[in-house]
């Protein structure tokens, strides 16, 4: 069966990340997580925190379009130096972005509303301590909204 995207399935998927806890919530066009392409839309709220972390494999290269919205992509160094970042939007100079394995990174909504398309290989695989990023806080900790608040600064 063939899924339109379309503006109210964006904007759906938009009110329930709103709604949800960690203010995210994915579409998935993959049939299940041990399915080897994953392919979803991916509706993230202002205050939701993405922890920084990269892909190991080096089959998970992972590629971003952004569907609605504004996202805020930051490329980090090893260090946790932030090394560039990137604002995509659908009428922006820059719409999407892929990120080669091994490499850190984080998004953040800039906007409320925002969703964007992901790809990248599957099977689903939680990650490894050595793929989350050593010099952030992880989700949940003391630190979190501090830190989110300084990955915002870098688009203010």
């Amino acid at each position: 069966m063939i899924t339109v995207i379309d503006q109210a399935l964006l904007a759906e998927l938009g009110a329930e990340a709103r709604q949800a806890p960690r203010q995210r919530k994915n579409f998935n066009f993959h049939p299940a997580d041990d399915y080897p392409g994953h392919r979803l839309l991916n509706a993230i709220e202002p205050g939701s925190y993405v922890t920084p972390h990269r892909h190991l494999d080096p089959a998970k290269d992972e590629s971003i379009v952004c569907l609605r919205g504004r996202l805020g992509i930051v490329v980090f160094c090893p260090s946790g130096a932030v090394d560039r970042s990137y604002v995509l939007a659908p009428d922006g100079d820059c719409v999407g972005v892929d990120i080669p394995h091994g490499i850190f990174h984080s998004v953040l909504a800039l906007a409320s509303g925002t969703v964007f398309f992901e790809a990248k290989a599957g099977p689903y695989v939680p990650l490894a301590a050595d793929e989350k990023a050593p010099w952030a806080p992880a989700e949940g900790e003391l630190g979190v909204v501090g830190y989110l608040a300084s990955l915002r600064s870098l688009f203010d």
